[in-house]
């Protein structure tokens, strides 16, 4: 447990510094599966977001360009600054709150209170197994009956799992960065009593990350 907590408070410096030195790392483009989530979110009717580990704030941003009211929740003080400065600057920010909030943590949201809950390679971070299952199941509490989920993990197929320091619990850490990569079965079982209604593999950037896109729909 205090190895853990070390991973997760020194993960947590890590990401600060590096949002503080990186202003805007990943661009103002939107990811793919933020695009992706859009599309699913529209068409299952959704209006209220909850993006997980919001960062600097690219998707969640595009989705209130979109039309949704998005709560943006992040661990980093400094990206959630800068996401709200980018609100602002586009015109969208009376669609878009942010909350300082550790998904080892109850999410600070009521039962049934969203529609849809985004999470673009969030629950792969240094997250034990059973805090994922844990975080799930909150998504599971904060969504309304016919809500969906769409997440995105780097999965045990990834060249840099195996690779960089071992933390256990196919958690390894690689320059500065620790991601837990997801077995094919972690996905399945995270899906139990929900509709999983797709896993979409594809890359994403220079190395290239191999991940899976999920999107599972709560029952009605």
């Amino acid at each position: 447990m205090a190895d853990e907590q070390e991973l997760a408070e020194a993960q947590r410096r890590h990401w600060q510094d590096t949002y503080t030195a990186h202003p805007g790392m990943y661009g103002e483009a939107p990811s793919r599966p933020a695009v992706h989530a859009a599309a699913v979110f529209g068409a299952a009717g959704a209006r209220d977001v909850l993006e997980l580990g919001a960062g600097h704030g690219r998707d969640a941003l595009f989705l209130a360009r979109e039309g949704f009211t998005v709560q943006a929740t992040d661990f980093s003080p400094a990206g959630l600054e800068q996401l709200r400065a980018a609100a602002r600057s586009q015109g969208v920010d009376d669609r878009v709150t942010t909350a300082v909030h550790d998904v080892r943590d109850p999410l600070p949201l009521p039962d049934g209170s969203v529609d849809a809950v985004f999470a673009h390679m969030l629950l792969c971070m240094a997250l034990s197994t059973e805090e994922i299952h844990a975080l799930v199941g909150e998504v599971r509490r904060v969504l309304r009956p016919g809500g969906v989920f769409v997440y995105t993990v780097r999965h045990t197929g990834d060249a840099h799992y195996g690779a960089g320091t071992a933390h256990g619990d196919d958690i390894f850490e690689h320059g500065g960065f620790a991601v837990h990569f997801f077995p094919r079965a972690l996905v399945d079982t995270l899906a139990a009593g929900w509709t999983l209604d797709e896993v979409h593999a594809f890359e994403e950037g220079e190395l290239p990350r191999r991940l899976w896109r999920v999107t599972q729909t709560l029952p009605r």
